[in-house]
This record gives C-alpha cells, sequence and structure tokens, in this order.
C-alpha cells in the first residue's frame, strides 16, 4: 500500500512539475492593454488597439485598455485594476513595460504579461520582438533604386533597430555608390527632433528617407511631401499619406501578433522569454509601390520578398543578420 501511495504522490509532482515549464495554460476570457500614449496615434497605438479588439471578435473575450501609462506608477495601479477584474493576459505595447513586467509577476502569478522589443525574464513574462533587418534590406534596396542623388537617409529611434542596418545593407546591395545618412532621435514620439535630424539630411542632399520611429514618421513623411522628396513608410502602410510620396513602407502587423499570441496562450503554447516574428509568421509585409515605381522593379521585389519567405534568403544569397 505504500508503494501505491509512493507511486500516486510521484505522479502528482511530475504533472505538476510539467504545468510550470514557463508556457501559459488557462483560459482567456478577459484581456487588458497599457499603450504609453495613445490608442489613435494611427500608427503603433492604433495596432495595439486593432489587435486588442481581433481578440474582442475571435474569442468573445472582455477588453480594458489604458491610455497614457508610461510611468512606473500608472503601470502598477493599472495592473492592479486588471487583476481586481479577472484579466489574465496583459499586452504592455512597448518596450518600457518589459522590466516593470518582470517585476510585477509575482505579485500576479495569475496573468501572464506580454510586451514587446524587451527583456522577459519570468516564467509568466513574455516579451515579442519583430525581426526587422530584413524589411529594412527591401526598404533599402527600394530607396537606392529610386534615388536621382545617389543619397538616402534614415531617422530612426534608436541605433539597436535592426531595420537600420538591413537598410544600409539593402542600399549597398542595390546600389553599391549610394550614401545613406543616419539620424537618431532617441525617442520614439519626438517629431520635433526628428524633423531637426529630417532637415539635416535634406539640406545634405538626401532624396528618400526612411522615417524609423512610430511616432513621429507621419510629420517627416508630410515635410517630405512639402519638399517633393520621397519617403519608405514605417509600421504601417503609409501611401494614403501620398502615394507618389511613398515609395512603399515596411509593414509590422502587431494586430495580427495580438491574434497569434492569444491563439498561443489559449492552446497552453504561449512560451515565458523572448519571442522573434519575421515575414514567414504572416506578420510582416511590404506595403504598395507608389505608381511612380516602375513595375518591373516593384515585380522583382515581390519575388524577392517570396523567396525571402519560402527559403529564407535575402537577394544577396544570404540569411538576414539579426
Amino acid at each position: 500500500m505504500c508503494k501505491r501511495y509512493y507511486l500516486v504522490i510521484l505522479l502528482l509532482l511530475l504533472v505538476i512539475s510539467g504545468c510550470s515549464n514557463g508556457t501559459s495554460t488557462g483560459e482567456m476570457e478577459k484581456v487588458g492593454l497599457l499603450v504609453p500614449e495613445t490608442v489613435n496615434d494611427g500608427v503603433w497605438g492604433t495596432k495595439g488597439y486593432k489587435g486588442l479588439l481581433k481578440i474582442q471578435s475571435e474569442y468573445n473575450a472582455d477588453v480594458f485598455y489604458k491610455e497614457s501609462m508610461n510611468n512606473d506608477t500608472s503601470i502598477k495601479q493599472a495592473v492592479g485594476e486588471f487583476n481586481k477584474n479577472d484579466v489574465n493576459l496583459v499586452f504592455g505595447h512597448g518596450s518600457e513595460y518589459s522590466e516593470i513586467f518582470n517585476n510585477l509577476s509575482s505579485d500576479y502569478p495569475n496573468i501572464h504579461f506580454v510586451s514587446f522589443n524587451g527583456n522577459a525574464t519570468e516564467k509568466n513574462t513574455t516579451s515579442l520582438r519583430f525581426k526587422g533587418y530584413a524589411m529594412g534590406y527591401f526598404g533599402g534596396m527600394t530607396a537606392a533604386f529610386q534615388s536621382e542623388t545617389d543619397k538616402i537617409g534614415v531617422v530612426a529611434a534608436f541605433d539597436w533597430q535592426p531595420e537600420v542596418q538591413g537598410f544600409i545593407d539593402g542600399a549597398k546591395f542595390q546600389n553599391k555608390d549610394v550614401e545613406v545618412m543616419v539620424e537618431y532621435t532617441e525617442h520614439w514620439d519626438d517629431q520635433d527632433i526628428a524633423l531637426v535630424r529630417l532637415e539635416k539630411e535634406i539640406n545634405n542632399g538626401v532624396d528618400v528617407v526612411y522615417p524609423a520611429g512610430d511616432g513621429y514618421n507621419v510629420a517627416v513623411i508630410e515635410k517630405l511631401k512639402e519638399k517633393g522628396l520621397f519617403a519608405i513608410g514605417f509600421v504601417s502602410d503609409q501611401s494614403d499619406l501620398g502615394e507618389s510620396t511613398v515609395l512603399t513602407s515596411t509593414v509590422q502587423h502587431a494586430d495580427k501578433l495580438y491574434e497569434v499570441v492569444a491563439d498561443r496562450f489559449l492552446k497552453g503554447e504561449l512560451s515565458s522569454g523572448n519571442l522573434e516574428f519575421d515575414f514567414q509568421d504572416g506578420v510582416i509585409t511590404m506595403g504598395r509601390f507608389s505608381p511612380v515605381v516602375p513595375e518591373k522593379f516593384q515585380s522583382e521585389m515581390k519575388q524577392h520578398v517570396n523567396r525571402y519567405i519560402e527559403e529564407g534568403k535575402l537577394p544577396n544569397g544570404k540569411e538576414p543578420k539579426q
């Protein structure tokens, strides 16, 4: 009899340990979203909100969201409120949520915390990252092809963004003589600094610019339109800002990624740690091409993208740097 009891206890311990491997389990009835600025920015924040609404529609979940969640005090208060409402999946729509989610995770073991571009270290935290090198590469090829001055530019937020090096490498592959000027704002949303950086590039003869920051790219594109110059859109398909200005866009479908995460969560397949996603996952695409871009080049670019999706190889025959 004792041996039987020991066997039962051993089996129970194995089951318990199997459920504690850093993969989410359980039902998803209520989902929360925190955004640092607003859901009405038309770019990054809007994408997160659309993703939340897709979860609401697809999974019949109750959803909650809070805007201007950009300091630890407001974030802690919001998570506490979510917990009282029995929310068990929380998205923090940005890298600023990663560290505080790690810190809060032990206080809320029934919540799975999801952030972007951070470092998730706890068993109920996950950080998502778009693999930006390839999309930058294709954007750089387009910019270099269309440039008349052989001078193109990037106005990026931070130097760690992989799409920046991708843009440079793609441009150099397309045209070895092209010059790429890179300026940084050190902020996702500072339009004033972005426009100062843009002016510097324009004064140096740049005629195509990649504004790789979601909070200021609209302002940059509008300024380029005023001056009769070109842009590569970022995060959203921004051709609606001017099809004669926006040559194409590097599109991150954050709304689709929310659905991917929700599906994994429901199936108990959402791992903790840092997860990466690319064209092959259906969450990154190139946007519509401007009619000023020759159809032959458009066709070639679509073939390059399809090859990358199927084989993981860029036009230079190599796998992307990340």
